[in-house]
């Protein structure tokens, strides 16, 4: 079984000398992600994705990344997720399989992207700029004023709830909060956008009771997302995607992601630290 922490062996210098010690790292590791699709006669397999992650909560990461790709935009097209077991041991617990519904029909060009993501930034293996403007499911309600009680205790409710930052030091959360400032869902992982798709997988996968939930009627209106790094574009446009209506970073927000937030109608927020935060967009 894949685990978030490996452990290491270090030497650790402090005041010139030197102590041999254990010490634990964040994990990271490729995942694969295929789909099966056409008649039950008939399955076929694609090869969609590989992304360098933190293993764990791989099936949401999977449905968080087809559903912010616009891959998948109803959770009735997606039969189960499921790790693959057949395949080479050197492979088991980093590949997992979504079963598409066999109505669901295959455009290449939309569904063979081969491409490979990296840890750091979800949209650099995208073959044009064009490319990463998905279009948005809807257009975003208000999110409304800002609270600064509610949205400046997020940062530390969310560091609280990170049990492997705080083994490591090494790894990125995302975190989905009511509009008073409740943890709904936290997830940790080496890349900020994984740990993005995480939650809004989690979100998906919680509706599964519920056939027929599209983007267009997640139960978002009142959620606001936090981010322990910068607003990149990507996460702003999984935002977006979600229907989330607010979301704040620790770090700064990129020019791009500023100009897609106003675009969308997305309250975005950051340098959110203490008892102070930026407003870029909304608010």
């Amino acid at each position: 079984m894949r685990t978030p922490v490996s452990p290491i062996q270090i030497t650790r210098v402090e005041h010139g000398s030197a102590t041999v010690t254990d010490d634990i790292l964040v994990s990271e590791e490729p995942l694969e992600i295929r789909l099966g699709h056409g008649p039950e006669e008939d399955r076929k397999e694609i090869q969609l994705s590989v992304t360098m992650r933190t293993p764990g909560n791989d099936e949401e990461l999977a449905m968080g990344f087809l559903f912010t790709e616009g891959l998948v935009t109803d959770m009735s097209q997606v039969l189960r997720v499921v790790p693959c077991e057949n395949v080479k041991e050197e492979e088991r617990g980093n590949v997992v399989r979504v079963e598409l519904h066999p109505a669901v029909e295959i455009e290449p060009a939309k569904w063979q992207r081969n491409f490979y993501t990296s840890s750091s930034c979800g949209v650099c293996g995208k073959t044009s700029i064009g490319a990463v403007h998905t279009q948005c499911a809807r257009p975003i309600a208000p999110f409304g004023p800002i609270d600064p009680k509610v949205i400046t205790a997020l940062p530390g409710r969310m560091r609280e709830a990170q049990t492997v930052f705080k083994h490591t030091g090494g790894i990125h959360a995302a975190a989905l909060f009511d509009r008073e400032g409740k943890l709904l869902i936290l997830r940790e992982d080496v890349g900020r956008h994984n740990a993005v798709d995480k939650v809004i997988g989690a979100l998906l996968l919680s509706t599964r009771s519920q056939p027929g939930i599209g983007p267009g009627q997640l139960t978002t209106d009142n959620y606001q997302l936090l981010v322990s790094g910068r607003a990149g574009f990507e996460l702003v446009q999984k935002c977006l995607m979600a229907g989330i209506p607010m979301m704040a970073a620790v770090g700064a927000p990129s020019s791009l992601a500023v100009q897609l937030a106003k675009k969308g109608g997305l309250t975005l927020v950051g340098f959110l630290s203490g008892e102070r935060f930026n407003v870029y967009s909304g608010g």
